[in-house]
């Protein structure tokens, strides 16, 4: 198997050539608030997408309009990751990556066990294996926070049979793409 450099391009440049964004991004904004985890959310922690993945900006603005909480991540220096409320996409500014996040002042969600986790990643096993960024934020966030449920995002070309799992790597509860759900199984 590859290493984890060389999948992370790959699996970059596929979702980077998937045609019919807009159309799949919608067929899985759909699926995933149609989900009883979404629907029982007391807090969605999501993210702001940036370069190919999957628009999470309508999922989020639906979520509002739910009036479910909805925070999204600040990455800092060093490898920690915290998740403020926001209450619209004008609550953003660039971060540390250039990807949008919220200002440090606004407030921190109580995160429970009806809390929900989008996670973001390159590709995914049926398993709830994930190829993610290299940075580890979501591996720490979650190790610390495991009564959370968590949903990754995806488009059906990067479900495939297998990654490099190592013991750090945390999988994900459930995969959402334009075609299916998948309940992982995470044992």
């Amino acid at each position: 198997m590859e290493d984890k450099k060389s999948l992370r391009k790959h699996f970059n440049a596929i979702r980077a050539a998937i045609t019919d964004k807009s159309a799949k991004d919608a067929d899985i904004t759909e699926r995933l608030l149609a989900m009883d985890r979404i629907e029982e959310a007391d807090t969605v922690l999501a993210y702001a997408a940036f370069g190919s993945e999957i628009d999470t900006y309508a999922i989020v603005d639906s979520l509002l309009s739910m009036h479910k909480t909805v925070a999204l991540p600040r990455s800092e220096p060093g490898g920690s990751m915290t998740f403020h409320i926001i209450e619209s996409a004008a609550d953003l500014h660039d971060g540390l990556y250039g990807i949008s996040e919220p200002d440090i002042t606004l407030p921190v969600p109580e995160l429970s066990d009806k809390t929900v986790c989008i996670v973001p990643g390159l590709a995914f096993t049926e398993k709830g294996g994930r190829l993610g960024y290299g940075g580890g934020y979501y591996d720490r966030f979650l190790a610390s926070n495991q009564h959370i449920y968590t949903i990754a995002l995806s488009y059906e070309e990067l479900i495939v049979d297998e990654l490099p799992i190592m013991a750090h790597d945390l999988r994900v509860d459930s995969i959402v793409t334009e075609e299916r759900t998948v309940l992982c199984d995470a044992e």
